[in-house]
């Protein structure tokens, strides 16, 4: 890396915890932005500090270059992860921040600073495979793929908002499809998976493939809905993850 990455640009903390002591990291989808997740930080906070991730490209870093693919994300955000007040951690990503949390999850254990528990939303196991490509569809192609898969998403009809937003959509989208496991890994800490029973991007079957990824316990838990099922279940999404927060630990 050129140069360390800043704390102040990545981590969002919606609602300070200073008295918490364990600690939530929120990894979004492509395309996706750290605003994503401040209702679940007002839901948590104070027993839990709840750090929202702010990927390049979007929002108020739309102007910084977009990181090409997953380990040099994972890279940039174990760095910066490493700079706050060790706490007790889960990790909790939905889609392609499923497999960053992953991706950080390993790289964490591998320098001592495992996580207490992964919480991967609305993806299929790190080993399993498609062939996808939806990053080389048109724009018009890219938006209707978004649209189809969250179409309850009000936000989703600005055109000229999500047009300003393709470019990371797209390198997001690139970096998911692009991404293979870099040989076997197995994390120490246990894994909850949570889907939607009629999502396009993760079957049932393929989310049961994390299972095959941890060396502790394995919880799974689906709910009607697609790859967005987490909206029509936000409270239960939510009670979820304070299990994992103030719990697992």
């Amino acid at each position: 890396m050129d140069s360390e990455p800043d704390p102040r640009l990545w981590l969002r903390r919606y609602v300070p915890a200073p008295e918490a002591r364990t600690r939530l990291v929120c990894f979004p989808h492509a395309g996706g932005a750290a605003s994503y997740f401040h209702p679940i930080a007002t839901a948590l906070a104070p027993q839990t500090d709840v750090i929202s991730l702010q990927y390049p490209g979007r929002q108020d870093r739309r102007h910084e270059p977009l990181l090409p693919d997953v380990a040099t994300m994972a890279d940039q955000i174990t760095a910066v992860l490493a700079t706050q007040e060790p706490l007790p951690t889960v990790l909790f990503g939905h889609s392609l921040g499923a497999t960053l949390a992953f991706e950080v999850a390993w790289r964490q254990e591998q320098a001592g600073r495992a996580p207490v528990s992964l919480v991967a939303s609305g993806r299929r196991g790190p080993g399993t495979t498609r062939d996808e490509a939806v990053h080389r569809l048109d724009d018009e192609g890219l938006l209707a793929e978004i649209r189809s898969m969250d179409p309850g998403n009000a936000a989703l009809l600005n055109d000229e908002i999500m047009r300003m937003s393709l470019p990371a959509i797209r390198s997001d989208f690139r970096a998911a499809e692009l991404y293979t496991l870099p040989g076997e890994r197995r994390l120490s800490c246990p894994i909850t998976v949570l889907v939607g029973d009629r999502d396009p991007k993760c079957t049932v079957d393929e989310a049961r493939e994390w299972q095959e990824h941890t060396r502790d316990r394995f919880r799974i838990r689906v709910w009607p809905g697609g790859h967005f099922y987490l909206t029509e279940h936000a409270s239960a999404v939510t009670e979820e993850l304070r299990t994992a927060a103030l719990v697992e630990h």
